[in-house]
């Protein structure tokens, strides 16, 4: 069995399911309308493999209104990924600071050995 985080991942690794999900970002959306801008590419049994995979990520929720079948974003399962993504971010963050201090110290110690050889003869 997956944990959370992988299958999050592993439906977000799709392009047609970002797709999906910008779509679900504008606000609810049946899957008839997920499903137009796909239906020249893949079937629609193919459409609804794809909102399978995001509902049992936990990034959608579908629901049954008669024929209608509604779908929302669910935001919670989004911002464990991004929680898990910030640690990582601070991370390179902390780490491309640090370089770019000591990239400084270097850039002026040559500066300063520059200088100091300028009026020397060889």
């Amino acid at each position: 069995m997956q944990d959370h985080l992988s299958q999050t991942f592993a439906a977000l690794a799709d392009p047609t399911r970002r797709a999906m999900l910008a779509h679900l970002s504008k606000g609810e959306a049946n899957v008839s309308d997920l499903a137009k801008p796909f239906l020249n590419e893949m079937s629609l049994p193919a459409i609804t493999k794809h909102l399978k995979v995001l509902e049992k990520a936990g990034l959608i929720t579908k629901t049954k209104e008669a024929q209608w079948r509604p779908c929302k974003l669910n935001g919670e399962a989004l911002k464990e990924a991004s929680d898990w993504m910030e640690q990582y971010r601070i991370f390179w963050e902390e780490s491309f600071d640090r370089l770019d201090a000591y990239l400084k110290t270097v850039t002026a110690e040559k500066k300063k050995t520059k200088g100091k050889n300028h009026g020397r003869k060889k």
